[in-house]
């Protein structure tokens, strides 16, 4: 059972910026894919950022241009770089990990981290 703890949530001002870190407890190189969800108040749970084994990425329109989602195998670790931060980005994040599914990872998931964005 991988277990998977994130990191580096915080609260910022709106057009400011956070890097949020994914450790996971073993090797994730055999993930098909791992990403980021969020979920923020009276929201459901979104997919902000994936990436596949082989780097590929894929965004949702409302961060595209604003995250960048990165991997590290030697690490471990999974990071998403938010730069402009909008009010509307403040919700849990959450890392998740895929064994299969290439575009929605949903295998393991981690407790969440808290990203607050002041206007």
């Amino acid at each position: 059972q991988v277990q998977l703890v994130e990191s580096g949530g915080g609260l910022v001002q709106a057009g400011g910026s956070l890097r949020l870190s994914c450790s996971a407890s073993g090797s994730i190189v055999y993930f098909a894919a791992m990403g980021w969800y969020r979920q923020g108040p009276g929201n459901q749970r979104e997919l902000v950022a994936s990436i596949g084994r082989g780097g590929d990425t894929n965004y949702a329109d409302s961060v595209k241009g604003r995250f960048t989602i990165s991997r590290d195998n030697a690490k471990n670790a999974v990071y998403l770089q938010m730069n402009s931060l909008k009010p509307e980005d403040t919700a849990v994040y959450y890392c998740a990990a895929d064994r299969f599914n290439t575009l929605i990872p949903g295998d393991y998931w981690g407790q969440g981290t808290q990203v607050t964005v002041s206007s």
